[in-house]
């Protein structure tokens, strides 16, 4: 288990997008955070239903994508192209199913790289299913055992890389932010989670080594894109947004202390958290994913990404042709920029630009730039058990958003500076050690989730 201990990326000057320190090789010569920006196509199904009756329907349309990814990337003159295909729920629960669409894709990319020499690789992603059961059974079971035949067969069909947008804790999680509780919140990332990661983890590895995949990386979304999303919609208020951000980071990074290498996933914006910490490249989203979801955090994302993605998007038709083709049109653009940056030595000054025209609107957008990720991951690596850096990483986005308020950088609205008085209030009152806070927590949320299914 690697303890993360130091940052790979303790210099402001070498944090930028494009370059890590540990570049990630993979698929048909695909080299992602070796000195250029990709872009990132994700992609879904328009609306249909997913049965044995109309599998030949969902066939075509991934067959029609396959194509339409030939076609553009040699239309764009792409420099290199990751794909991901995120499984939908019935092609976990069926892993043949989720296997027959990644032979598809995988030949696609095959295809593109034979003819145009395109460097690429297929990150999949199937769904995490465990949760689909209340109290969720995370180690055992058949839901369990049907993402673990899942990830085997996709990583034998011809994934170059394996991720996954876990659930462990999410049950708890979701419940505290309904309440407004911070210890609830805590104690559902920084206890429950990490466990769950632990387990998965070590299997994910596991599967990747014994089929030669890369094992990519985990995400928040559950989590941190929840609580954006909500807070989006006026339901929380921003500044718990932001603090869960950055407080989420912590269980992404189990992943890589039992062998992830990444690049992290498009939708966990804790990323550069994860950069800074482990050297490894990262997938961001923001103004190009807007086909998925609304973000305050549109420019300043892609300040350090070493892939830019949109997030996914249905595979319907737009006047311009499909919406997955007009969407790495877009993504491929950006891509054009930061590229043109980091040629000519420019990449600072344009990250920074995509920081400024962010930073001041938004804490959400504040604990994503430069400076705070950088203090977020130092605060992480000083502690060294899940629960603490999770208190930590939570206690130095609140002290973020006062520094940033104090030095007129941000102003909050009444509500949100009441807010953020309240969770820094709750976060001094957790106890040092996660044990003592087992008992309350158990008392609140045990109905909710199953002690076995992490180990306790």
């Amino acid at each position: 288990m690697i303890a993360y201990d130091r940052l790979l990326i303790p210099d402001i000057s070498a944090f930028t997008f494009g370059r890590s320190p540990r570049p990630v090789e993979c698929g048909f010569g695909l080299t992602v955070g070796g000195g250029k920006v990709f872009p990132e196509l994700n992609f879904t199904l328009p609306p249909m239903s997913i049965t044995a009756e109309t599998w030949e329907d969902v066939m075509v349309e991934y067959r029609e994508i396959g194509e339409m990814i030939r076609r553009a990337a040699a239309r764009l003159r792409l420099p290199g192209l990751m794909v991901e295909f995120e499984l939908l729920p019935p092609m976990t629960e069926h892993p043949e199913w989720g296997a027959e669409i990644v032979a598809l894709l995988h030949e696609s990319l095959r295809r593109a790289h034979d003819d145009i020499g395109l460097p690429c690789a297929l990150r999949v992603t199937p769904t995490d299913i465990r949760d689909m059961v209340r109290p969720p059974l995370l180690r055992k079971g058949p839901a369990w055992e049907a993402l673990e035949s899942s990830l085997v067969a996709c990583a034998r069909a011809g994934a170059d890389l394996l991720s996954i947008e876990s659930v462990g804790g999410k049950e708890v999680h979701d419940q505290a932010l309904l309440y407004g509780d911070i210890h609830g919140v805590i104690f559902a990332l920084g206890v429950l989670a990490p466990r769950d990661m632990d387990f998965l983890w070590r299997a994910m590895v596991r599967i990747c080594n014994e089929n030669r995949v890369v094992p990519g990386a985990d995400s928040a979304c559950g989590f941190a894109n929840t609580a954006m999303q909500l807070a989006s919609q006026g339901m929380l208020p921003e500044v718990l947004a932001a603090v869960i951000r950055a407080a989420s980071a912590v269980r992404s990074l189990v992943a890589f202390s039992r062998g992830a290498v990444g690049p992290s996933k498009d939708c966990a914006y804790e990323g550069p958290v994860i950069k800074a910490i482990t050297g490894a490249p990262i997938s961001m989203e923001g103004k190009s994913a807007s086909c998925a979801h609304f973000s305050p955090v549109g420019n300043i994302a892609g300040s350090l990404c070493d892939l830019w993605s949109n997030e996914s998007v249905q595979n319907v038709r737009l006047l311009s042709g499909s919406a997955p083709e007009a969407f790495l049109e877009s993504l491929a653009y950006d891509c054009r920029v930061m590229n043109e940056a980091l040629r000519s030595g420019q990449e600072r000054q344009y990250r920074d630009m995509l920081v400024e025209s962010d930073v001041h609107l938004s804490p959400q957008a504040l604990v994503l730039s430069p400076e705070s990720t950088l203090r977020i991951a130092g605060a992480i690596i000083r502690e060294k058990t899940p629960y603490r850096r999770t208190c930590a990483a939570a206690r130095e986005a609140v002290d973020l958003i006062k520094d940033a308020v104090r030095a007129d950088l941000l102003v909050l609205p009444k509500r949100e500076s009441e807010w953020l008085n309240r969770i820094e209030s709750e976060l001094d009152s957790l106890p040092g050690a996660e044990e003592d806070l087992m008992a309350p927590m158990i008392e609140s949320y045990g109905s909710l989730f199953s002690p076995a299914s992490y180990g306790l």
